[in-house]
């Protein structure tokens, strides 16, 4: 009896050894905390220093659930780069139909609002060169700053900008991402001084544009006009 007891004692596993009972998710659900998790690791290291078994360690999930929900490093980094995407041009629709320069400035809080909210999968969106920037990664990036141009010209009343034009908010838009990644590296600038600070860099940048191009400086008078109207 005693050693039967004494064998069911070494069989029962140590409570520090005891790994937390996994939960049940939905599909749905499962596939968000695998991308989060894989987020998370892509924000700070390259996606090629990312392993499946990095994720799933991470996730609290086996690395044959990754595999399952995915099929492997690539698709699962082509997926969670889409979800940050979608999240975040769904932050970029218009809200209001005030000024341009109030619209613009409003569309800097909601961008930066996601920036805060979801710091890995802004950073995991745009971290690397422009060697990272082909293929479905590359189509996923260009939607973002495709649909944030779109919605610039749009305050702006523009329907078809000239090249100085498009090179400015091009221009721009590059100035906002960087930003809003050294905002989350450092953070020692107040959040409303920043958006304060790009949209003077917007009226800044169009100013020494309209140097270059009638069509700029006419649109410029017309921001500064209903500015101050």
């Amino acid at each position: 009896m005693g050693s039967t007891s004494g064998a069911a004692e070494q069989a029962k596993p140590a409570a520090g050894d005891a790994r937390p009972a996994r939960r049940r998710l939905s599909v749905d659900r499962r596939r968000e905390e695998l991308m989060a998790a894989a987020l998370e690791l892509f924000s700070r290291r390259d996606a090629e220093d990312v392993s499946i078994d990095d994720v799933a360690s991470a996730a609290g999930a086996s690395r044959a659930l990754v595999y399952h929900y995915f099929g492997g490093k690539q698709e699962l980094y082509v997926a969670a780069l889409k979800s940050a995407a979608a999240q975040l041009e769904a932050r970029l629709k218009p809200h209001e139909d005030g000024r341009p320069l109030d619209e613009l400035a409003g569309g800097l809080t909601r961008y930066f609002d996601f920036v805060e909210e979801h710091a890995a999968g802004f950073a995991a969106l745009l971290r690397g060169g422009p060697a990272n920037r082909s293929g479905d990664i590359g189509e996923i990036v260009d939607s973002v700053r495709n649909r944030l141009f779109i919605l610039i010209m749009k305050q702006m009343r523009v329907e078809e900008p000239g090249p100085a034009l498009r090179i400015t908010l091009r221009s721009w838009i590059a100035s906002v991402e960087t930003a809003g990644l050294d905002w989350l590296e450092h953070r020692d600038i107040e959040r409303p001084a920043l958006e304060r600070m790009l949209v003077d860099h917007m009226v800044a940048l169009l100013g020494v544009a309209a140097k270059h191009d009638p069509q700029v400086g006419e649109l410029l008078d017309n921001l500064i006009r209903e500015q101050a109207s």
